[in-house]
């Protein structure tokens, strides 16, 4: 007879399933088989004996080798039991950390397989945009389970919204558009409109924000979508859930100049009640770009910097930033430099007119930063360079208040010495020299203990993820 490990102490539950013998915690099965009847003899369930058996020992070994079945397969099976929540536990990589990740696997639909945009879950799933409009959707086990084709001629924007839902948007058409990805139905489209302003109109979606609530979201938390019109006109709109209407304009602008174009990054910092946006651009003279903080109640900005020059210029004038992101969980900033390559950090507690802390790379960090892409993800920040793909790991904590950002940055400025510094960070390159010869990351998106991976002109989505032996300790 075969237990489940570790299940002992509540009451067991005998099953007959195929004519061979189980013994499972009652309190982990499912309704349906945890509701029957007493009785003396085991209750028989007429499924497969041996998935049973292979679910059961994945849950057991869960470090073990490959499971002899499917994984999809088996968490099927696993669903039938009430044990899929083990299983997947079981079957999903070690806690990401960048010092031990490696490319573990490559994932390629079979049509048109170049990524346009990734939109994974915090229970390690994909939805990915790739070829003409087409979406692909991969379980947490990453097996394929739907691909369908959208209206759109390319998706450029996507993110998922639990539990079926997908909220895309494109460069080259109007809209905000939900999709079922599972069944591949369109579900709704909300355009950005003012009946006081008729050149708004035909407005296209060029950045998505959509934090689930197994992320710490309130399962409320709107959707926050960058809209533009054909004559630049821009703004971020929250967008309820639930019921898919707008709620909220944030952050009109003309769109006239660099310093008003609009977003290319939206970020919900909903325990500070704060959205950040930033928005970067590239052309004959170098990169130039803003980052705000505005105030989702009032609408009005909390902090603003903008490189080069402007309001809370940089120390370093004339090495912009080429990429900007923000740890949710830390509270904290980051960027990369256009030209140096270096990272900047600035806590989002302590900010002022000049927060930033700077920390040049390792021993390889001559690629520079032109190019690169930061994202923030399980409390690191990931950047690539022509030269390779380096994280950032904070040290230690220090103690800033974390009360009204909004009153701290106005009323309460703090000098930097009381904030972090370089030695708060360490860091290191998670790719070989052969790895960065696949050529420079085009898209980085963190989802369960997966890290997603685009490259320029190459087919396909790197997945990358820690060694399971990294924490291993030796015996000798």
């Amino acid at each position: 007879m075969e237990t489940v490990g570790g299940c002992r102490s509540g009451a067991v539950k005998q099953l007959n399933v195929g004519g061979k013998l189980f013994a499972l915690e009652a309190s982990s099965l499912s309704l349906s088989l945890s509701l029957d009847s007493p009785s003396p003899s085991p209750s028989f369930v007429d499924r497969d004996p041996a998935l049973l058996s292979a679910v059961l020992s994945a849950i057991r070994s869960p470090y073990s080798a490959a499971p002899a079945f499917p994984a999809g397969l088996l968490l099927d099976e696993a669903h039938f039991y009430g044990l899929h929540a083990q299983l997947l536990a079981a079957l999903s990589p070690p806690p990401l950390r960048g010092f031990s990740a490696s490319l573990a696997s490559t994932l390629s639909p079979h049509s048109e397989p170049f990524p346009t945009a990734l939109a994974p879950h915090h229970d390690g799933s994909l939805c990915l945009a790739h070829g003409a409009g087409q979406v692909t959707y991969y379980s947490p086990a990453l097996d394929h389970l739907a691909t369908f084709r959208t209206h759109l001629h390319s998706v450029t924007s996507l993110r998922q919204l639990p539990p079926t839902l997908a909220v895309l948007g494109s460069s080259s058409a109007p809209g905000l558009h939900v999709y079922d990805f599972l069944e591949g139905r369109h579900v709704a489209t909300l355009q950005w409109s003012d009946p006081t302003d008729l050149r708004v109109g035909k407005a296209k979606v060029i950045a998505i924000a959509a934090r689930p609530p197994a992320d710490g979201a309130d399962k409320n938390s709107p959707i926050l979508a960058t809209f533009e019109c054909p004559h630049r006109e821009n703004c971020i709109l929250a967008v309820d859930p639930v019921t898919l209407k707008p709620t909220l304009e944030i952050g009109r602008q003309s769109g006239s100049g660099a310093k008003s174009s609009v977003p290319d990054r939206v970020v919900h910092l909903q325990e500070l009640g704060l959205v950040f946006a930033s928005s970067v651009s590239v052309g004959a003279f170098g990169y130039s770009g803003y980052m705000r903080l505005w105030d989702i109640r009032s609408g009005s900005v909390v902090w603003e910097t903008s490189e080069p020059g402007g309001t809370g210029r940089s120390s370093r004038f004339g090495d912009p930033f080429a990429d900007a992101d923000v740890d949710v969980k830390q509270l904290t900033l980051y960027k990369v430099c256009s030209k140096s390559g270096d990272v900047a950090a600035a806590d989002l507690r302590c900010l002022g007119n000049d927060p930033w802390v700077y920390m040049s790379s390792g021993p390889r960090g001559s690629g520079g930063g032109h190019g690169s892409v930061l994202h923030c993800f399980k409390s690191q920040a990931f950047v690539s360079r022509k030269d390779g793909l380096e994280v950032w790991s904070r040290l230690e904590e220090w103690g800033c208040d974390t009360g009204n950002l909004a009153e701290q940055t106005v009323t309460k400025q703090k000098p930097n010495s009381e904030a972090i510094s370089e030695r708060s960070f360490r860091s290191c390159y998670m790719d070989t020299e052969e790895d960065a010869k696949r050529g420079m990351i085009q898209m980085m998106e963190g989802g369960g203990d997966r890290l997603f991976v685009t490259r320029e002109d190459m087919q396909g989505v790197e997945v990358w993820e820690s060694s399971r032996l990294a924490g291993a300790l030796s015996l000798s």
